[in-house]
């Protein structure tokens, strides 16, 4: 079995091996996060972690940066021995699509599922039903884990916050 040191070298290895990482960073001891600089980098990279069979896909997790910022980001957690890779990609507000890992995890499509239904950012290539997590009946284009997600929609108020 891989140790925590021995995963996170093999990690620093790939990526270093490759011109489609912006900066590696290791905020703690057994965590490595990798800024992956081009959204088309993302299945090359996730297909070289597997093919090294470095870990397992533990979570994809999305943040809001805020409408100022105009930017997501999704974040792709690998787990090998205690050490966690973080592959972190950011993508604008307005241009949200980033490609679906299935064919290479197929245990990606609920993370990528949820990404969507909470954020709205497209999952290219990904042919589930719209609604994994939400109720059927949610209104279109509305998406309650953004920064500007206002509540007050659902129970039918305009969400302009006048006269609130």
């Amino acid at each position: 079995m891989i140790t925590t040191e021995e995963a996170l070298t093999l990690a620093r290895n790939i990526v270093h091996s490759w011109d489609w990482v912006t900066e590696v960073e290791q905020p703690e001891p057994n965590r490595l996060d990798v800024y992956l600089s081009r959204i088309e980098d993302l299945v090359p990279i996730v297909t070289a972690l597997r093919v090294k069979r470095l870990g397992y896909l533990a979570a994809v997790t999305g943040l809001d940066l805020g409408v100022e910022a105009g930017r997501f980001e999704v974040l792709y957690h690998f787990c090998a021995a205690a050490a966690v890779i973080t592959l972190r990609l950011r993508v604008g507000r307005g241009d949200t699509a980033v490609p679906t890992l299935t064919e290479i995890i197929p245990g990606a499509e609920p993370f990528e599922r949820e990404l969507s239904e909470m954020f709205g950012i497209t999952i290219t290539g990904l042919t589930a039903p719209p609604h994994l997590y939400l109720p059927d009946d949610w209104p279109a284009a509305t998406y309650p884990l953004r920064k500007d997600f206002d509540a007050r929609i659902l129970a039918g108020g305009n969400g302009s916050g006048a006269g609130d």
